[in-house]
């Protein structure tokens, strides 16, 4: 078997590439909200923080009742204990990555843990 896995992600509302790529160590999500569209949901987490990263459109993110203007290039990082619910703004759809893993968990850098041959 391969030391690697590849995936190709389609326009799907919401792709889940944990169980696509047999991930180990983290939860990846490829996610499109149409225009006028939100996440139907606030939540937290108990042990994972939530890196966001906006590929397309325009949107908010409310955190912990905070409102965030969010739009293509953006990156957000979200504390477990964080209550967070997406939108896409009224007149763009938004396109984003969630990439979720444990909250300290990080042991060291790409420096710190490459081997260079």
């Amino acid at each position: 078997m391969a030391n690697y896995s590849k995936v190709s992600v389609t326009s799907d509302e919401r792709t889940e590439l944990h169980d696509k790529l047999a991930l180990t160590g983290a939860e990846i999500s490829v996610n499109t909200l149409p225009a006028g569209a939100g996440v139907p949901f606030v939540h937290s987490h108990k042990n994972n923080e939530e890196i966001y990263a906006v590929l397309s459109g325009k949107g908010k993110a409310v955190i912990d009742g905070e409102t965030v203007e969010l739009s293509a290039g953006d990156w957000v990082r979200v504390a477990p204990a964080a209550k967070r619910q997406f939108f896409a703004s009224e007149d763009s759809a938004i396109k984003y990555v969630c990439i979720q893993v444990k909250e300290n968990s990080l042991e060291g850098y790409t420096q710190d843990d490459a081997t260079v041959y």
